[in-house]
C-alpha cells in the first residue's frame, strides 16, 4: 500500500510539471524552453501565477499520497526507507562471487548443468544444481568407501568388478520429488581431485553415461570436504550446520575450562533453524564427567556462539612441546586391553582413548547415513577412523571416516 501511495504521489507531481511546462509555451517560446528547468520553473509561478496556478494544484495535490506513503513506509521498513533517500537504489547490483570454482561443460539429462554447490564427504562426490530441499538437477558419484587424501579414478564402460555406484537425478516441471537412475557399470568416469587447505580438494572431473541418458560433463570442480566455512583462516560461526554448531560449542568449552582436552560425552541433535536453543551436554576432563547446560545462539552479524561467552582465546601451544602422535592402523598395539563396555559409544570417548576400543567389533553410522561395520583398527596418521571388515574370498576392505561424519558409533555385545 506504502508503495502505491508514493508512486500516485510521484505521478501527479510529474503531471502537474509537465502542465505548467505547457501552460509556459502558451505563455511564450521563451517561457516555456526557461520552464524546462525546475529553477526557472519557479520563476515563471511568482510571475505568472494566474496561468499557472492550476498546474501548481495538480502537483500539489499530488504530494498528499506522496508524504502518507512515505510516513507508512518510515514506520514499517525504516532501513528501506533510507536506502530511497540514500538513492542506493540507482546502484549495480554487487557481483557475487561463486563459492566455489565450478567449470563444467555439458549435460544433464539433456538440459544445461550448471551446479552450484559441490561436496566430497564419506567417499561420496554430489554436484548440485538448485538451493531448494531437492535439487533440480545431481549427480552423485559413491566409492566403495571413504577415502584421505588424493583421490584418482578412471573408470570404463567395460571394466568389472567393484566400482563406484553414479546416480543422476533431475526435478521435471510439474512434480513435486526427482526422478533418478543409478549405474554400477557402463560408463566413462575420470576423477582427479588433490586437497586444498582448508577443507577443499579440486581437480578434473568427466563423466559420460550412456547414449540414451543424454549426460556428458567435462571441466574441473572445486568441492568442500566437510561442512564448515571459513574466513580469513578461521571457522565461519555464521555458516549454518551441525558440523558449525559442534564447533562452536567445543571452542567455547576449550576457553571456558581453559584446557584443549575437553570431551563431549553427550551431545543432543541441534537444530540450525532455531536461532536460540538451550544445548544440556555432558563432558569430560581426566576421566570425570560434567553435566553442563548452555544456550546457543545466532547473532545476524556474528554468527552462532554461547550467550555469556566472555573467556578468552587459549594461548598457542608451545614450539618446544612435543606433538601427541597419532597411532596409525600399522602402529597399533594389539595387545591393549579390549574395552568392555557395549552399547552406544560417544566419538569423543573413541577418540580420546582410540587404543582401548583396539580390535573391537563396532558399527558406525555417518551424518549421510551410511554404516561401515567391522573390526576397529585404530587411528591413522590424520587422526581418521579405521575400521577393517573382512569380505567375501580372500581380502578385506578397511573404512576411513572423518570424525566430523561420524553420527553414531555402536560396540555391538558379546
Amino acid at each position: 500500500m506504502d508503495t502505491l501511495l508514493i508512486l500516485l504521489g510521484l505521478l501527479l507531481i510529474l503531471a502537474g510539471y509537465v502542465w505548467l511546462i505547457a501552460r509556459a509555451f502558451e505563455r511564450s517560446l521563451f517561457w516555456g524552453i526557461a520552464s524546462l528547468l525546475p529553477p526557472l520553473a519557479l520563476l515563471f509561478v511568482l510571475i505568472h501565477w494566474r496561468q499557472a496556478r492550476s498546474a501548481v494544484a495538480l502537483g500539489g495535490l499530488g504530494c498528499i499520497p506522496l508524504v502518507v506513503g512515505l510516513t507508512m513506509l518510515a514506520s514499517q521498513d525504516s532501513a528501506r526507507l533510507e536506502a530511497i533517500f540514500r538513492l542506493e537504489w540507482l546502484k549495480p547490483e554487487p557481483v557475487v562471487k561463486p563459492e566455489l570454482a565450478i567449470d563444467l561443460r555439458g549435460e544433464l539429462n539433456g538440459k544445461p548443468f550448471v551446479p552450484e554447490q559441490a561436496e566430497f564427504i564419506d567417499g561420496v562426490l554430489s554436484l548440485r544444481e538448485g538451493q531448494d530441499f531437492y535439487a533440480h538437477r545431481e549427480v552423485q558419484v559413491r566409492l566403495a568407501a571413504p577415502v584421505s587424501g588424493p583421490v584418482r579414478l578412471d573408470v570404463l564402460p567395460d571394466d568389472k568388478g567393484r566400482l563406484p555406484e553414479i546416480e543422476v537425478s533431475w526435478l521435471a516441471p510439474g512434480q513435486d520429488l526427482p526422478e533418478a537412475v543409478r549405474l554400477q557399470r557402463g560408463y566413462s568416469l575420470h576423477l582427479d581431485l588433490t586437497p586444498k587447505a582448508p577443507n577443499r580438494m579440486e581437480g578434473a572431473f568427466h563423466l559420460v553415461l550412456p547414449a540414451q541418458m543424454q549426460t556428458t560433463l567435462s571441466g574441473s570442480i572445486e568441492v568442500f570436504t566437510d561442512r564448515l566455512r571459513y574466513r580469513d583462516g578461521e571457522v565461519d560461526p555464521r555458516f549454518d550446520s551441525r558440523d558449525t554448531l559442534r564447533y562452536v560449542l567445543q571452542d567455547y568449552l576449550q576457553r571456558r575450562f581453559a584446557r584443549r582436552d575437553v570431551a563431549i560425552t553427550r551431545l543432543p541433535t541441534l537444530d540450525t533453524q532455531r536461532a536460540s536453543q538451550e544445548v544440556p551436554l555432558t563432558v569430560e576432563m581426566d576421566g570425570q564427567a560434567q553435566d553442563l547446560q548452555v544456550k546457543l545462539e545466532k547473532s545476524p552479524t556474528r554468527g552462532w556462539g554461547v550467550y555469556g561467552d566472555h573467556y578468552p582465546r587459549l594461548k598457542a601451544a608451545s614450539a618446544s612441546a612435543v606433538p601427541s602422535q597419532t597411532p596409525s592402523p600399522a602402529t597399533v598395539s594389539t595387545s591393549a586391553p579390549l574395552a568392555k563396555e557395549s552399547g552406544h559409544l560417544s566419538l569423543e570417548r573413541l577418540l580420546a582413548a582410540p587404543q582401548r576400543y583396539v580390535n573391537r567389533s563396532m558399527r558406525v553410522t555417518t551424518e549421510r547415513g551410511r554404516t561401515a561395520e567391522g573390526v576397529f583398527v585404530g587411528l591413522n596418521a590424520d587422526g581418521r577412523v579405521v575400521i577393517r571388515r573382512v569380505i567375501e574370498g580372500p581380502g578385506e576392505a578397511s573404512y576411513t571416516l572423518r570424525p566430523s561424519e561420524i553420527t553414531e558409533i555402536e560396540l555391538p555385545t558379546h
